[in-house]
Order: structure tokens, then sequence, then C-alpha cells
């Protein structure tokens, strides 16, 4: 099969022939219909403590496509042709975490798919376990099942973040997670929903998806943030950026007893002074990925046009540009989500 293959941090990714997967008694392989391009991806595709596995790695983990091969255990719950998105781990199905939804945390060992322990889906074809497998509605298209994945992401911070409607919040970041988190903040009632973004192509999407109000981070944004929110403090901060420092700016900007939510993945050394949080008795959640549960609402509400996620997609790429496509989201201009199409 064709696949994007990365062998080094530096070099871009090769588009070559590799073996085809073959399922374990309780996988399936999916014919990959669109993956998306993850920043994780292009973390994991440089120099630092992200660095994926070199010599022959296949990312790729926001991903849809058919069924063309179903392993021995599994043949009588699917059937050729099955149109599946994945949540993106290889856990055993069987511990209780599995049976939470929460394969991550497999107690035998989860492996997550694209980030070097299994091969992903920036290929013709992909391995994937049937128990983390879900059936699309033919209302549901493959992109739209691409998108469940970062659209998951968004949804779990929020629910994290435990916010009473009517709260007001601030984002930072309108990135495609930045863009999710807006979307699903608007959903469950915030009041005010502030984007911090200097970019003007990503300004305007944010106001697609939601936000009441867009800010300039390059400007005075403590006045710009009280004024967007009626005079008050955001009272839930969302970081969704993935940079040093941006801990530090969410502890500042936030209020008396308000929560900061760390998102945006940062594998470089950061630092924060805790004392300015412990006198505000900030509450801090980190948090990372989503449950199945998260993907079933998320196509649920795609299914039934209650959220618009393909707006998040700028560009849709083949094989031939695939490359370039990756290496130009290190210093996008007007990319947000840069879908693989099959």
């Amino acid at each position: 099969m064709k696949a994007a293959v990365f062998h080094q941090a530096g070099t871009p990714l090769s588009i070559e022939d590799v073996a085809d997967p073959i399922p374990g008694a309780g996988d399936l392989i999916l014919k990959v219909r669109d993956c998306g391009i993850c920043g994780s991806d292009l973390h994991a595709s440089k120099a630092g403590s992200a660095l994926a596995p070199p010599g022959g790695s296949i990312m790729g983990h926001e991903f849809s496509g058919e069924v063309v091969e179903i392993g021995k255990d599994v043949a009588g719950l699917w059937k050729s042709g099955d149109r599946v998105c994945s949540l993106p781990v290889m856990g055993c199905g069987k511990c209780l975490m599995c049976l939470k939804g929460q394969g991550w945390y497999c107690e035998q060992g989860g492996r997550i798919l694209g980030m070097g322990q299994e091969s992903g889906a920036y290929a013709e074809f992909v391995r994937v376990s049937a128990f983390e497998s879900i059936k699309l509605p033919q209302s549901v298209s493959f992109r739209e099942g691409a998108l469940v994945e970062p659209l998951a992401v968004g949804l779990h911070a929020v629910k994290k973040a435990n916010f009473e409607a009517g709260s007001d919040v601030l984002i930072l970041g309108a990135g495609p997670i930045g863009l999710a988190v807006t979307l699903w903040a608007r959903f469950m009632g915030a009041r005010n929903v502030v984007v911090s973004e200097r970019a003007p192509d990503r300004i305007k999407m944010a106001e697609k998806f939601g936000a009441t109000a867009v800010v300039n981070p390059d400007g005075d944004m403590r006045t710009q943030v009280k004024q967007a929110c009626g005079g008050r403090r955001p009272s839930v901060i969302f970081e969704c950026v993935g940079i040093p420092g941006m801990i530090q700016n969410c502890v500042d900007f936030a209020p008396t007893s308000g929560k900061v939510v760390v998102v945006g993945v940062c594998d470089q050394l950061d630092t924060f002074v805790p004392m300015k949080a412990v006198a505000k008795e900030l509450n801090m959640q980190f948090v990372i990925g989503y449950v199945r549960a998260d993907f079933e609402f998320v196509i649920d509400l795609i299914a039934g046009d209650r959220i618009d996620g393909e707006a998040l997609i700028t560009d849709v790429v083949a094989f031939d540009t695939f490359a370039d496509a990756f290496e130009n989201l290190r210093t996008p201009s007007h990319q947000c989500k840069v879908m693989l199409e099959l």
C-alpha cells in the first residue's frame, strides 16, 4: 500500500510503498478515506520529547474509512463496506478502563495509532481495534467522520471544565482544537466566548464557530477581555496553544476561584509562578484526548446537522501534495484543518 512515512526529524514525509496491515483476531482493516493532519503529528516529527520513533513511522490518527477485512473474533459484528471512524488506540477491550471507554489507559498497555506504537492512517489502509471503532451513519460523510477525533478533543475539554451555563470563557488560540473548544463552549451555554487570536483567517473562523468576541494577543489583553465580558474576568480559561508561557498567561488572566483548562500540548519545559495560582485559589485542569462517549456524542450531533464540523477544513489534498501540505502547516497562513483524502 501507499503511505506517508516519517524517517527522521528535519526530513519531510516520504510517500512510499509499504506492507499492507494484517488484522488480529479482534481487529478491522479499514480502507482509509480521509485523514486529518493534527498538530500532535507536527510535534512528533520534530526534535524534542514528543519525537516519533524514526526510521519508518506512519502517523495519522484523525481518520475515517471502510471495513475491508475483519478479525475472526469479531466477524459477526462487522461486514465489509461498513463506514467507520475509530478511537486511535489499541487496547485489550476487556479491562475496566477499556470498558469505560478509556482505552488510552488500558491495564494491558494501550497503544496509540500514529504515534510510533502502531501505524496510523496516513496510508491507504490502517489496522484498528474493532472494540474502539464506531459505525458512521449514512448522513455523516467520510470527511466529517475524520473530524470526529479533533471535535471530541474539544468536547472533552469543555466537559472537564464543568462550567455553569451563563459563564464567561476565554480561549487562547484558534487552531483546530481552539475552534472545537469554541464550538462546544457556545453549545454548552457559555454567555461570552472570547477567543484570543492574531491570524486574520482564524479570526474569521473563530467568529463562525461561535466566538462572541475575538481579541488581539498583541494588544492590551486584560482590557479587551474584560470589555468583551461586560466588565468581568472570564471564569474559565482554555489554553489551546501549547507553547511555553501560556499557562502563566492563563494564571494572570484568571479571576479569584477561576478555572484554567490546559488543552494545548507543550513538549518543552515550561514554568509558571505557583504563588499567583495559590493566591487566587485557582482550579487547574489538564486534559488529554477523549472517551468513547465523546466520539458517539459528536457523531450523533453531526448526523442531526446540529453542528458543522466540516467548516474546520481549509484544504483537501492527495498523496502527491501531502508531504508539502504537512510541512506548510509548520508556518501556517490560511490553513486550519488539512485533510488527506484517498
